[in-house]
């Protein structure tokens, strides 16, 4: 049984690079395109997925654990942004019945 870091050395960083550019350009694209929030979450969480495979890649590249635990707490974080988000959208679709967010505009003062 190969060890992971031999596996994940032998595909060449330049793959991971653009594999995670291509996913933060999708998630980036989903943001300023789509007008459903809960799309814009996954956008969102799309692009926050792809820099947590880039830094794992370059911390099993580089032989460092510190970009694996900079992605623990990246995690942490993004769980609580979902948290939140997902509460935020299901107020606002019981006082608009609509996740849409050019909606939202009626809702200014």
């Amino acid at each position: 049984m190969q060890d992971m870091s031999q596996t994940i050395s032998t595909v060449p960083i330049q793959h991971y690079v653009l594999l995670c550019t291509l996913l933060f350009v999708i998630g980036v694209a989903g943001v300023l395109i789509k007008r459903n929030a809960l799309v814009i979450f996954m956008s969102i969480e799309i692009m926050l997925n792809s820099i947590n495979l880039l830094l794992v890649a370059f911390s099993v590249y580089h032989h460092d654990p510190a970009g694996q635990v900079f992605v623990f707490f990246v995690m942490i974080v993004a769980a609580a942004e979902v948290a939140v988000g997902l509460a935020l959208v299901v107020m606002v679709y019981r006082h608009t019945h609509s996740i849409d967010i050019d909606f939202l505009n009626k809702l200014k003062w």
